[in-house]
């Protein structure tokens, strides 16, 4: 079996090199650069270290290594969506769009049709039932990276491999400490790929550029304080906003006036609530209830955390609407709301929070 390994230079999939030799395969490994390029030049996300490890895993294990460029690819898919999400007052996810057009996108469009099976590090799991393949939660609930990866098609669940997805994180820490492989300490990355080391605020900056507006009290529509402009700001955000007499908690924007509605307090009510709105839904493999009237039990998670919230979905058209059995903190429009069903085992796929 021809196998395409997806490999950073990060410990997860460097320890992934070493489970297919374990197994007897013999991958093929790719490193992405996906930078941005725009107008003013390029900015490269990887660093030469990641290169030079993928190289030496390369080296040590026998595999022939590919660097390949997709990052035009990810300025169109990814960068772009990010800017024009945040422009329309929306909190973008671009690690979930990274994941379903560039790394087994376009990837799989240029080079992956090529192998059987593409490997990644991603803590994740697939589950054969009745001759489909589903997309399942990792071993290691803290994590698991399934929320990232709601967005996939059912061609690209049966194609992937996570070998990783059975190991708890120190596992796998473990392996790649006893094969003296130099990610063994490395920590794990942070943030949003294309933006390497630049500051994420700097960047909308250079996009959106500034427009101040007021902070209102929601609670009396007191103004408390400006901003530079509402796409530096979610829903849910408590720090960063610059008022005394804390802690303040973003609950609403309104875009049209550039204003942002905050509530005071430890735990306002304000900041909660238990109905989300989903548009796009989007199954990963295949929809599990058909036609359906009324409710369907499911759990959910509206951001990366380990605990799986309890609820219930209902359609009504082309529209998905989930009530959650307990009060939800800093639900963003433009985030996805990932489902699972009832036991948190099998991920059915994502919608995106609308207003």
């Amino acid at each position: 079996m021809e196998i395409a390994a997806l490999v950073s230079g990060g410990v997860d999939s460097s320890v992934v090199v070493h489970l297919l030799k374990e197994a007897g395969c013999n991958p093929v490994i790719f490193y992405i650069r996906i930078g941005m390029e725009d107008r003013d030049g390029y900015v490269d996300c990887p660093s030469e270290e990641d290169i030079e490890i993928t190289a030496f895993i390369a080296k040590k294990y026998g595999c022939r290594m590919e660097v390949v460029s997709l990052h035009e690819e990810y300025w169109e898919k990814v960068v772009s969506y990010t800017i024009d999400s945040v422009r329309r007052g929306l909190t973008p996810n671009p690690d979930v769009m990274c994941n379903r057009y560039i790394k087994f996108g376009c990837f799989e469009e240029k080079w992956g049709k090529d192998f059987d099976k593409t490997a990644t590090g991603h803590y994740a799991t697939t589950t054969a039932i009745d001759g489909k393949v589903w997309l399942s939660t990792a071993k290691d609930p803290v994590k698991d990276q399934t929320d990232f990866l709601g967005q996939i098609t059912n061609l690209q669940v049966s194609k992937l491999m996570f070998p990783v997805g059975r190991l708890m994180k120190s596992e796998v820490r473990a392996i790649a400490e006893e094969q003296c492989l130099p990610s063994a300490k490395r920590r794990d990355s942070q943030g949003i790929c294309f933006l390497g080391k630049i500051n994420y605020n700097g960047f909308i900056e250079r996009y959106l550029g500034r427009r101040p507006g007021k902070i209102i009290e929601l609670e009396t529509g007191k103004t408390v304080g400006t901003h530079n402009g509402y796409w530096f700001h979610t829903i849910g955000q408590r720090k960063g906003l610059g008022l005394s007499g804390g802690p303040w908690f973003v609950i609403r924007k309104d875009i049209k006036e550039n204003i942002i509605y905050v509530s005071n307090g430890y735990d306002p009510e304000t900041q909660y609530g238990r109905t989300i709105n989903l548009q796009g839904f989007h199954f990963t493999t295949e929809d599990p209830w058909g036609p359906f009237e009324g409710e369907r039990e499911i759990t959910f998670k509206v951001r990366h955390t380990p605990e799986f919230t309890c609820g219930h979905i209902r359609r009504t058209g082309d529209m998905y609407m989930i009530r959650s059995d307990r009060k939800i903190q800093g639900i963003a429009p433009g985030q996805f709301a990932v489902v699972y069903d009832r036991e948190h085992r099998l991920c059915y796929g994502s919608g995106m929070i609308s207003f």
